[in-house]
């Protein structure tokens, strides 16, 4: 069975990989576009554009498994610094429980766990590894 389990791995990765680039990618285009519409409307401060466009880019290529480390790497850092200005410094505590930063805390580390193993099977990355 432990062979089961090792064979599926790297293909989890890549799914694991697409998803959160996918999910990522998502957060810009509200930041950048407003759509999904929310309440705040698209972004205006420099820093949140900013954060649109590194959330929007690397998303996609972390999606396609383009860049793969290095988008992760990119976006583990965004969602640290994310962490600490939005919820680190809110005054509602450091515990990300109590001050509502869980999911940039989970996306970094996925970010940065991703950097590390690379972007999988079944990304672009890989296919052009392969042609070399």
């Amino acid at each position: 069975m432990n062979e089961f389990w090792a064979a599926w791995a790297p293909k989890v990765l890549s799914v694991m990989r697409f998803i959160a680039g996918f999910l990522m990618l998502w957060h810009g285009t509200q930041k950048l576009f407003n759509f999904p519409a929310t309440e705040r409307g698209a972004a205006t401060d420099p820093m949140m554009i900013f954060a649109g466009v590194v959330e929007f880019g690397a998303g996609l290529l972390l999606a396609i498994g383009l860049f793969s480390r290095w988008s992760a790497f990119l976006l583990s850092g965004t969602m640290a610094v994310a962490y600490w200005l939005a919820h680190g410094l809110n005054g509602k505590g450091f515990l990300p429980i109590q001050n509502g930063g869980e999911l940039a805390v989970l996306y970094c580390f996925v970010y940065l766990y991703i950097f590390f193993a690379g972007g999988g099977p079944w990304s672009v990355d890989s296919l052009l590894k392969k042609k070399d």
